[in-house]
């Protein structure tokens, strides 16, 4: 989506980059050959000549305004799509009523009067619509449009969350309801799995970024926005916030990070070291491009690892004991490298 939204404007920078460009060209040929300057241009509405550049700051939209104008309004009638089933009456007219379903194209059959594009119409619009087709061929009609099932009310859920895929809606879909439904993930960014921000797409040529956590923390209610049918919500990775203790301990696997926690706090939250466990110890830490190796009696000693921060995505490497080649090896790959070898490594 990003892809097609960023190659929709590539046309326009090309053109507004050849532009520039010949107007450079042509200014400088008009230097050099002593050429008289060009008439003035017409100035434009605000005042400046065009295609003048002016220092005046340009208003831009507030994102809180951003977001309410992306929200549709509340009393928004519903448009018929494909995938609706629908209930036409027509009073005195028992062979035009029924059932029908929207098909992708949008439209329905109808006996005599052939199909009926019904498609982003309202169920008056609808109505009125149809009323239109069979006109011809009746007079005096009343045409009444019920909704049996929203079929194309639907939103489409991507990226961080446990059940990506459509999910369908009788009511108007919200932003709160289409990620619970998507499912949290008990990540790292956050103790409660909440993504701190979402993307919403609409359309080919629309998107908006909203900062969940923020709204929700100021009670703001556009944290639970309308969404409208055909949104895609997207929810990306978020900030990974926990340790990984590999290698000889009880219970290899992810520590929470917090401000308190120090290197033998996380090895102890891991259960501790097995008796196969070796005498060092390695850090391995991506963020500062780091490999750091203590020894167990150094790490266990009064502050003996006070000098040594642990950051989000750090691993914690126990190897087993008489294999002190591994130490060796670790200090010598980089952390990248070191992340892709450490399981083989640790065996």
């Amino acid at each position: 989506m990003k892809q097609l939204l960023s190659n929709a404007r590539i046309p326009l920078h090309a053109l507004l980059g050849l532009t520039l460009a010949a107007s450079a060209a042509a200014a400088q040929q008009a230097s050099l050959t002593n050429t008289p300057p060009p008439q003035p241009t017409p100035a434009s509405a605000n005042g400046t000549a065009a295609g003048e550049t002016t220092d005046t700051p340009q208003l831009k939209l507030n994102p809180m305004k951003a977001l309410q104008a992306f929200e549709p309004p509340a009393d928004e009638e519903y448009e018929l799509g494909p995938g609706d089933e629908i209930t036409l009456d027509v009073p005195g007219h028992p062979e035009l009523a029924g059932k029908h379903t929207v098909g992708p194209d949008g439209r329905i059959t109808l006996p005599i009067a052939g199909t009926v594009d019904v498609a982003n119409k309202t169920r008056l619009g609808a109505s009125q619509a149809i009323k239109d087709a069979l006109t011809p061929y009746y007079t005096d009609l009343t045409v009444t449009l019920g909704i049996d099932k929203y079929g194309s009310n639907r939103i489409l859920i991507l990226g961080n969350v446990q059940h990506p895929g459509v999910l369908y809606y009788d009511t108007t879909p919200t932003l709160l309801d289409a990620i619970a439904r998507g499912g949290l993930l008990s990540n790292a960014g956050s103790k409660d799995g909440l993504p701190d921000r979402c993307i919403i797409y609409r359309g080919n040529d629309q998107s908006v970024t909203v900062d969940l956590r923020s709204l929700l923390q100021s009670g703001n209610a556009l944290a639970d926005m309308r969404l409208r049918r055909n949104d895609i919500v997207f929810i990306p990775p978020q900030k990974e916030e926990f340790v990984s203790v590999m290698g000889q301990v009880n219970h290899p696997g992810a520590v929470p990070l917090t401000p308190e926690l120090s290197l033998h706090l996380a090895i102890a939250q891991a259960g501790g070291l097995t008796d196969m466990a070796g005498k060092n110890i390695t850090i391995v830490q991506a963020s500062t491009n780091k490999t750091i190796t203590i020894s167990y009696s150094q790490m266990m000693a009064p502050n003996g690892d006070r000098e040594i921060t642990l950051h989000a995505g750090d691993i914690i490497a126990v190897p087993k004991s008489g294999f002190s080649k591994v130490t060796a090896v670790l200090t010598k790959l980089s952390p990248i490298a070191t992340m892709v070898t450490l399981g083989a490594l640790l065996q």
